[in-house]
């Protein structure tokens, strides 16, 4: 005897139907009944081609009570089903017990009893016998049997999962890591990706299985919002293809085999790291330095002292050298150029170089909304009316710069002063305040405030420490010496 095993999704719909089924009061019961009298099986129909969108109908086999030869005996019911050629020799079989006249067998639940069951072949007819068997609590009384002849055609099974894989997706070409979709718990055959997609291109695959011979769905050559599905890797490979990064919305139903494709309001990334020699990461891409966010989610900024060398931005994830990228659009690119590209792999491997003379201090703003890069070299600016500057923001005189090391030397009047590194106008940077409020300048403490956020504690000055100072502060170290 055949043990059914549901292994489809389709096959756990058909469960709530046979709970309510199963728990119908004895008037519901009655009302199945055809009619009183010898047994006789009845079925939907004795031919049927069966069909994915079927998935939600039923299949239903309903029959007359028999006769217990008014003994007054109860009657159980058993329905079996087998190949034509069996001879019921090796059946699915489902036992009702008593006052039991109909059952419901869902469409995707007997088309897949036809498939992984009987053996039966997609798009190819099967033969089959169903045989309703009447036993009596009588035991005089012999079994009672009818038994009607089926074929179906079953379809060929809808994908339970779903993965979406391409140098367009998170995780590339690598099929055994692709990104799984999430199903519709509305409608089965309905998978959902909601993430970044870079650019490039990317299909669907049916499993994670590392073979390229496993069935993909890709894109209709006819139409670009259609889907077919591709059997073991065969056929035409066509791919979507996104030409900007960003966060995505793709919906895919593998039923109708359509795709819906829209972007979304947000950033492609969370995240940005710096990687290579020139930067204070170095070539370590598990652990690199990352980019600050800030209020505008598609900006990121990152200050560091760029050396000699090479550097690229990791996006993505960390740890792998072929993943997402931002990176310039020729090698050795300079610091000054603003474009930049998104992509993923180590076919194009671009990246900007820092050369001796123009190794220093650096801001770099990425706009990853429309994919602009601005490297703009760090300058600090004492400001107050204890500095040469006053308070004339926007026309304020730098200090010398080496490196990460800034130095001013000149005459410090009694008042105040502070330090900012930007030049525009108030609150669109970050300064360097005291520690404390009305701050010595004997006490070196200091705090960075960004964007008028935050204590605007400067130092003082008095009469008798005005005089010629050297000014020497360290954004590496994060150290200030007033000499």
């Amino acid at each position: 005897m055949k043990t059914l095993k549901h292994i489809s999704y389709w096959a756990a719909l058909p469960f709530i139907a046979l709970l309510m089924l199963f728990s119908c009061n004895n008037d519901d019961l009655q009302n199945d009944i055809v009619q009183a009298g010898p047994l006789q099986l009845s079925v939907t129909a004795n031919e049927m081609v069966l069909e994915p969108s079927m998935y939600l109908n039923n299949f239903t086999f309903s029959w007359t009570t028999g006769s217990n030869q008014n003994t007054g005996s109860s009657i159980s019911y058993k329905l079996e089903i087998d190949k034509a050629e069996n001879d019921f020799s090796n059946p699915v079989e489902y036992d009702f017990g008593t006052n039991r006249y109909a059952f419901d067998l869902n469409i995707a639940t007997l088309n897949q009893i036809l498939i992984t069951t009987f053996g039966a072949e997609p798009d190819t007819p099967v033969a089959l016998q169903a045989r309703l068997t009447a036993s009596f609590a009588e035991g005089s009384l012999e079994p009672q049997t009818s038994v009607v002849d089926l074929v179906f055609t079953p379809y060929r099974p809808l994908t339970t999962a779903l993965y979406i894989v391409g140098d367009a997706t998170p995780n590339g070409w690598d099929i055994t890591n692709a990104t799984a979709m999430m199903q519709s718990s509305d409608n089965p055959s309905e998978f959902v990706y909601n993430g970044q997609l870079s650019t490039g291109n990317f299909k669907f695959a049916v499993n994670q299985d590392d073979c390229w011979c496993q069935d993909f769905y890709t894109k209709n050559p006819e139409d670009p919002n259609k889907i077919v599905f591709n059997e073991g890797g065969s056929g035409d490979d066509l791919q979507w293809t996104i030409e900007e990064a960003g966060m995505y919305e793709v919906t895919v139903n593998v039923l109708d085999l359509t795709i819906s494709i829209e972007t979304v309001d947000a950033p492609p990334f969370t995240q940005l790291w710096i990687v290579g020699d020139a930067s204070p990461s170095g070539w370590n891409i598990d652990t690199p330095e990352a980019f600050t966010a800030t209020e505008n989610p598609f900006i990121f900024t990152y200050e560091a002292t760029l050396t000699p060398g090479n550097f690229k931005i990791l996006a993505g994830a960390t740890g792998d050298w072929c993943g997402q990228w931002y990176r310039p659009l020729i090698d050795n690119q300079v610091l000054t150029e603003t474009t930049v590209e998104q992509n993923s792999g180590c076919d194009v491997d671009n990246k900007w170089l820092v050369t001796e003379e123009t190794a220093g201090r650096y801001k770099i703003t990425l706009d990853t909304a429309n994919n602009t890069i601005h490297i703009t070299p760090v300058e600090v600016y004492l400001i107050g009316d204890a500095s040469p500057n006053g308070w004339s923001m926007g026309a304020l005189e730098p200090m010398d710069k080496n490196g990460s090391t800034y130095t001013w030397t000149g005459e410090l009047a009694a008042g105040e002063f502070k330090f900012t590194k930007f030049n525009t106008n108030w609150c669109e940077g970050t300064e360097i305040v005291a520690a404390t409020p009305n701050q010595s300048i004997t006490n070196t403490n200091f705090n960075y405030r960004h964007n008028c956020e935050g204590d605007d504690n400067k130092w003082v000055v008095s009469a008798a420490q005005a005089g010629t100072h050297t000014i020497t502060i360290n954004l590496d170290t994060n150290t200030l010496i007033i000499e």
